[in-house]
């Protein structure tokens, strides 16, 4: 089984991509604190690269941005590649199944809403979680 659930801030503005079939992606990285640190010892972070497809892709561009806190929820991939140097790498990244807002407060001290909000006179999504992805999709990189 590989289930994966991260929260943390959005380390960097967010872009929606299209590939060329059309598809929407959003790759992303959060910074998650730790949980445990030593006496004495400075936080520590680790930042884990996100990539959302489809109606999460459109989600996370429209609902969230950097500093955001943002819970993900999803399976962890590698990839083999081969570095600037020739040498071969790994990457990894999570393919993000559902994402949700953590409910912390916004910005000028009022509570975050539970639900996002409708912009333009269109609906808002009828739920925080978008259907799910399948990995069949070529990467737009």
């Amino acid at each position: 089984m590989n289930k994966v659930i991260m929260m943390g801030r959005i380390a960097h503005e967010l872009e929606l991509k299209t590939t060329p079939n059309g598809v929407s992606v959003c790759s992303f990285r959060i910074a998650v604190d730790r949980r445990y640190q030593k006496k004495d010892e400075e936080k520590k972070t680790d930042f884990f690269n996100v990539v959302a497809w489809r109606a999460s892709a459109e989600f996370v561009t429209r609902y969230f941005g950097k500093g955001r806190m943002i819970l993900v929820e999803g399976e962890m991939q590698t990839r083999q590649y081969t570095d600037k140097n020739g040498n071969p790498a790994t990457w990894y990244e999570i393919i993000a199944e559902r994402l949700h807002f953590t409910g912390e407060p916004k910005k000028d001290g009022a509570a975050a809403s539970t639900a996002p909000p409708a912009t333009n006179g269109q609906n808002a999504p009828s739920a925080l979680e978008p259907p799910p992805i399948s990995d069949d999709d070529d990467y737009p990189f």
